[in-house]
């Protein structure tokens, strides 16, 4: 049986031509995809980077452990607490013991004619604010910083606390484990404009040998004012000898460059004497210890909470030590979405390619079955041919696929979809999967046409070979009902109960697809309609064009829904997927703006930082002002006594929310937000108010708050609310100012810039605010999004081109028709066109419906979720698709047929097949 088969598709190689080409290309983009996702599952292994000389590092416990019926359940903490100073003293008689500190040190290498002096910020203040004599403030945990500085000692908290919590939050949050908010070395980036310091991280000197770091110049520092720095390529070339203005939590002073280190790669640092350093930054952040780690271990005890780091694990106490692990999540969401809307389209257009290929063969399974062929020959010989094309198909794309995935790797770390480190590894399992999925895709595509052309009785196979009718089966119309009553039932349910959901990227990706297979389906229905729809103006136009592309589309069905399908499956992702994350866009922008009532939105100057607490003493002196200190935090709780579910969370004053805020209260007030209370969402299992729920704060403690009020669950942005006493640790980094009535408007703008240009803060209006948070042309989202549709389009460009040429191929005696009634060339050429445009546009308005349905259940549900904005149509994305779809439909039409008609018309009229 294999030979004749060969022989048929020798003869008909056109037809498997597109079939194969459309295959290999998906599959060589799913081998590809699958070898950059595959080096996702394992980030680079690296060592210990700032104490890899240390033997043992001992740190507060960085992960929340709580005990359950089910185990013991984990999370991070956000804001995990400093080494107390009486377990430094106990550890201290281990063995010799090193204090670690860090802080902010951003560094302007030219201080010439800079104030090094910091202004006066209001009553109480420090006349000059410098690094080496200025000590913050202490303040109370439960209520807001003193802005005349009065020496508050803060009560310990349980093991592991602050034992002496300076400035206004001097210290930087953590954000992770081991993490400092203050991001160093790979993280740390140029000022924004405006501001020339260099951001840099400070270190006292004694803790400079634990990376290790080695002097390539100059000496340690041995008095205040004196600093040693790294220096790295690029950098600022800082020199010994050099004089620095150096921005510390304790304010802007001069310093003088004392020696150089090489840095390290994962840090900018600014080196001071131990003492200077505790002075800026009292709490001790790590501890290192020359000991035996057992002996530490006995010595701290079972509860301590604190963690003794020795070996690998020492890798904890780096910054951020879980950076690559977090940069490779969105790298593997963005590669499965792809793969997934690779295998879904190149599944969909190889099916509708091998049906409509099974179709213009009608005759020639008819001949054959007149000949005596049985069904089951009929089909097997169709299955055979896919497998065929399927194996060679498959094999070609594994090749493409190992080839192009360099280049798709390096793509993405260029666009910054993927860090600058991500490489290929040397899996292969991405190479078989892709193989064999394309020839399971080769075959089941095959095996719906087969067994109808199977089912064709000879006769009628003849008899339909003018004409398309019955494209309908019993069995296509059942499984399109079942397919589009699911696409519409699913997110009905999820409306009623649970509309949120929605929202979430993987539900409008996957949720298009089913709408889309249901209208796949029934295209040979819905064609005919939607064809007399779009040519009904054209049909009564001077002239036969017109009506013949009517009567041409309406007659030859299959092949319009063959040209229809991978446009519409294009257009309703493309509308779908930009649409929607362009309509959830505008939505958190409405709800942050009516929100966010404030007329200024004061942040750091170096994102994930807190703000200068000199800056939030000047902010509160300035007269008019209105000013709402806030803080990032979180809080975790346990959820049916199973799952840890940790919510983003502000600290705030709550006598001033409601001046610069107004928030979609739905139950309850904010005004009743106190120390024992807090502000839940919607979304929280408890949202009773009065009722009390059991949570455990950034820095680990467990508390019970009473609910005071709940807010609607939005977008998802509308999170908790608490106190300061509550935030666990956080530093300022926001703070909301509202003009007060009757207040100098440029008085207060003009003194909170000025405070803003001399400690590194950033302030901006409101309008500015919004606008800077908004998604940006460069938005890694919008990205990646486009790199989804940039595969999905190239799939789609061809089955479009393929199915076009096939159909073109096969139309010889049409066109020979056409010329004996007196058609000249350009107008069969132009007839062609129309008809592949027309059918374009079929496609174009099918997949309009199924990405209108999609767009209005995602404004269904954000309006249930209380959040009144408009829907976002793509309508420049979609004009571009059609566009382009419809270019190369017409080129693939006429190319074709401009060859056929180079054939004298009498002798392509009395062609056989």
């Amino acid at each position: 049986m294999l030979m004749p088969v060969l022989s048929g598709m020798r003869t008909r190689w056109i037809t498997f031509v597109g079939s194969f080409v459309a295959l290999a290309l998906g599959v060589g983009l799913i081998a590809a995809t699958g070898l950059a996702l595959a080096a996702t599952f394992d980030a680079p292994e690296r060592g210990p980077e700032r104490f890899a000389a240390a033997p043992v590092v001992v740190r507060a416990a960085d992960h929340l452990r709580v005990d359950t019926p089910t185990g013991t359940r984990t999370k991070p903490l956000d804001h995990p607490g400093p080494v107390g100073p009486r377990t430094a003293d106990r550890l201290a008689a281990l063995g010799r013991t090193v204090e670690d500190r860090t802080f902010p040190a951003d560094v302007t290498a030219d201080p010439a004619g800079a104030d090094a002096k910091q202004p006066r910020t209001g009553p109480g203040a420090e006349a000059a604010r410098t690094g080496a004599d200025a000590k913050e403030p202490r303040t109370d945990p439960g209520a807001e910083a003193d802005p005349a500085g009065v020496d508050a000692k803060q009560p310990r908290t349980g093991p592991g606390a602050e034992a002496a919590r300076t400035g206004v939050d001097a210290k930087e949050p953590r954000t992770g484990p081991g993490a400092k908010a203050a991001r160093t070395g790979a993280d740390s980036e140029k000022s924004r404009p405006g501001q020339e310091a260099e951001v840099r991280v400070g270190h006292p000197w004694s803790v400079a040998a634990a990376a290790p770091y080695r002097l390539t110049s100059g000496r340690a520092p041995a008095a205040p004012g004196e600093v040693v720095v790294t220096t790295r390529p690029g950098g600022a070339p800082l020199r010994t000898g050099d004089r620095v203005l150096v921005r510390t939590p304790a304010g802007n002073a001069p310093r003088t460059v004392v020696g150089t280190v090489a840095g390290r790669g994962f840090e900018d640092a600014v080196f001071f004497t131990d003492d200077e350093a505790a002075r800026i930054s009292p709490d001790i952040d790590a501890l290192v210890v020359h000991a035996d780690a057992t002996a530490v271990r006995r010595a701290l005890g079972p509860d301590s909470g604190m963690d003794v780091l020795t070996g690998h694990d020492r890798r904890r106490a780096d910054p951020d030590p879980d950076r690559d692990v977090r940069a490779l999540v969105s790298v593997n969401a963005l590669l499965g979405t792809a793969a997934g809307i690779t295998l879904f389209v190149s599944a969909a257009v190889v099916a509708s390619t091998f049906s409509f290929a099974v179709a213009q063969r009608r005759r020639e399974f008819g001949l054959l079955r007149t000949a005596g062929a049985t069904p089951g020959q009929i089909r097997r010989t169709v299955c055979v041919e896919a497998v065929l094309v399927g194996v060679l198909a498959s094999a070609a794309g594994v090749w493409l696929g190992a080839g192009g995935a360099p280049l798709l790797v390096g793509r993405m770390t260029e666009a910054g979809l993927a860090p600058p480190w991500f490489a290929l590894g040397d899996a292969s399992w991405p190479l078989h999967t892709a193989f064999w999925t394309g020839v399971f895709v080769a075959t089941a595509g095959a095996l719906v046409s087969c067994h109808r052309a199977g089912r064709t009785a000879p006769t009628e196979a003849l008899r339909e070979a003018a004409v398309d009718s019955r494209v309908m089966p019993a069995s296509r119309w059942a499984a399109a009902v079942l397919v589009l009553l699911a696409g519409l039932g699913l997110p009905a349910v999820a409306l009623a109960f649970d509309p949120g959901d929605l929202l979430g990227r993987k539900s409008y990706i996957t949720r298009p697809m089913l709408l889309v297979v249901g209208c796949a389906l029934l295209a040979p229905v819905l064609v005919r309609p939607v064809g007399r729809l779009l040519t009904w103006l054209p049909a009564r136009l001077p002239g036969a064009t017109g009506v013949l592309v009517r009567e041409n589309t309406a007659a030859g069905v299959r092949r319009t829904a063959a040209v229809a399908a991978p446009v519409l499956i294009t257009v309703a992702l493309a509308a779908t997927l930009t649409g929607t994350v362009a309509t959830l866009e505008e939505a958190r922008a409405a709800e942050a703006r009516t929100a966010t009532t404030a007329d200024y939105v004061v942040t750091p100057g170096q994102e994930g930082r807190p703000l200068a607490p000199a800056f939030v003493e000047r902010a509160r002196a300035v007269e008019g002002a209105v000013v709402s200190v806030s803080r990032s935090t979180a809080v975790t709780v346990l959820e049916e006594g199973t799952a840890l579910v940790t919510s983003e969370a502000r600290a705030v004053d709550p006598a001033r929310l409601a001046a610069v805020s107004d928030l979609p209260v739905t139950a309850g007030r904010l005004s009743d937000l106190d120390d024992g209370a807090i502000v839940v969402n919607e979304e929280w299992l408890t949202t009773r108010v009065g009722d009390r729920v059991t949570v455990w704060l950034g820095d680990g403690r467990k508390a019970s708050l009473r609910i005071a009020a709940v807010l609607a669950t939005g977008t998802g942005d509308n999170g908790v609310y608490v106190t300061r006493r509550n935030a666990g640790g956080a530093g300022v980094d926001r703070i909301d100012v509202k003009v007060a009535e009757g207040a100098d408007r440029r008085a207060v703008a003009a003194a909170l810039h000025s405070a803003g240009a001399a400690t590194g803060t950033r302030v901006t209006t409101r309008a500015e605010w919004l606008a800077a948070n908004g998604p940006g042309p460069n938005d890694p989202t919008r990205t990646g999004l486009w790199m989804i549709l940039g595969i999905a389009l190239l799939c789609t460009a061809t089955a479009l081109a393929n199915t076009l040429v096939m159909a073109t191929s096969d139309r010889g005696r049409d066109l020979a028709v056409l010329r004996l009634a007196g058609a000249t060339v350009p107008q069969v050429l132009r007839l062609v066109a129309a008809e592949a445009v027309v059918a374009v546009g079929v496609g174009a308005v099918l997949g309009g419906l199924v990405a209108a349905v999609n767009l209005l259940v995602v404004w269904g549900a954000l309006v249930l979720l209380g959040v009144m904005s408009a829907v976002v149509v793509p309508w420049g994305t979609l004009g571009l698709v059609v566009a382009a779809a419809a270019l190369l439909a017409a080129v693939a039409a006429v190319l074709p047929a401009s060859f056929a008609l180079r054939t004298r018309p009498v002798e392509l009229a009395g062609a056989r097949e």
